[in-house]
């Protein structure tokens, strides 16, 4: 018999594949914007035209209208969808504005809602769960403001990284908090609600009265559990600690103005080449926020054990494949970019 809970996760896994097509879409307009406009380097060139003179949305609004290379690595979710929103809330509000509501401040409020999260996803009530993933998206949405907020008061374009600011600090261990939270939260869940394909069999007993054998089971232990939400637990901290460090390298590679006219060409060549879009996809879909996402997804359709056991060897296959691909493409484009190499003015490469 379907209930209520059945046609929520339907209704949930119709509108998660509208979304899926909508990234889709997002995706191939950015692809086109790479390559059919320039990219503001922040140095101060005049383009005949630009992303804005198309752009039916507003400038500051699209998350195609400043390109920077976090940007291109951001998870889907927080790249077409909640920074829009965060623009456009900033917008109606000045939250930026404001000198008592500071980046810090935000970061730190994200951690009591994530606290609250994790309070709910560890309760046996599917409702209650439910309501925990959605303050966690709420947590997530704040993590997006106060980047916002902080890039806005400093004038920064775009998405980008301080990386070695005391923000950015602050805002990777308030991150961590939150994570260990709804990590804490899915483990009591578990704990106290054990799967049905997660039981140990314990011995037989015998009714002497009617000769009946009974069969006893036990529930899954408490260790099991820990382990499946240790295995998640590390790939998480593996794709934020790699994630965080490409964000890092390819800044400075690609974004960094203290190079030659022909280095920065060489730049704009990777930044634009179909190689450098596919690795940014890949990171997309297996960094630490999409992850994240795809959990919540999980929990909210009541499969938190079944994606828990699915991703537990195979997400670290998927993982470290990604990470030798980029350390690949890296390497080849520093070489590529830093080298003796010259571009000639038909924009080939000479190599004489």
């Amino acid at each position: 018999m379907m209930g209520p809970s059945a046609q929520i996760s339907k209704i949930m896994l119709g509108l998660s594949a509208l979304v899926i097509v909508f990234f889709i879409f997002m995706d191939f307009n950015l692809h086109l914007r790479m390559h059919n406009y320039p990219i503001d380097r922040g140095t101060g060139d005049n383009f005949n035209f630009s992303y804005n003179d198309v752009s039916w949305l507003g400038y500051n609004i699209s998350p195609l209208g400043d390109v920077t290379v976090k940007a291109v690595l951001l998870d889907h979710t927080n790249y077409y969808l909640f920074a829009p929103l965060v623009t456009i809330l900033d917008n109606l509000l000045n939250i930026s504005e404001f000198p008592y509501i500071t980046p810090n401040a935000i970061s730190f409020f994200h951690v009591f809602v994530a606290i609250a999260s994790g309070k709910c996803i560890a309760s046996d009530s599917l409702s209650y769960r439910r309501i925990g993933v959605v303050l966690f998206e709420v947590r997530t949405f704040l993590d997006d403001l106060d980047g916002h907020v902080a890039r806005a008061r400093k004038h920064i374009k775009g998405e980008r990284s301080e990386v070695g600011t005391s923000g950015y600090y602050i805002d990777g261990v308030c991150d961590g908090l939150g994570c260990v939270a709804l990590l804490i939260g899915a483990f009591f869940y578990l704990k106290n609600n054990p799967p049905r394909g997660g039981y140990v069999q314990l011995p037989t007993v015998v009714d002497n009265k009617d000769s009946n054998v009974i069969m006893y089971k036990g529930k899954i232990t408490s260790q099991k559990s820990a382990i499946v939400i240790a295995c998640f637990t590390l790939q998480l901290l593996l794709s934020s600690l790699s994630w965080n460090r490409y964000i890092a390298l390819y800044q400075d590679m690609l974004e960094s103005n203290d190079v030659s006219k022909e280095e920065m060409a060489r730049q704009l060549i990777v930044f634009k080449s179909p190689m450098f879009f596919i690795v940014a996809f890949f990171w997309r879909l297996v960094n630490v926020h999409n992850m994240i996402h795809l959990f919540l997804i999980a929990i909210f359709c009541d499969k938190m054990w079944e994606f828990l056991k699915f991703i537990q060897y195979i997400g670290y296959g998927i993982l470290f494949s990604v990470i030798c691909v980029t350390e690949k493409h890296a390497m080849d484009s520093r070489n590529f970019i830093f080298s003796q190499k010259y571009i000639d003015s038909t924009g080939n490469i000479n190599t004489q």
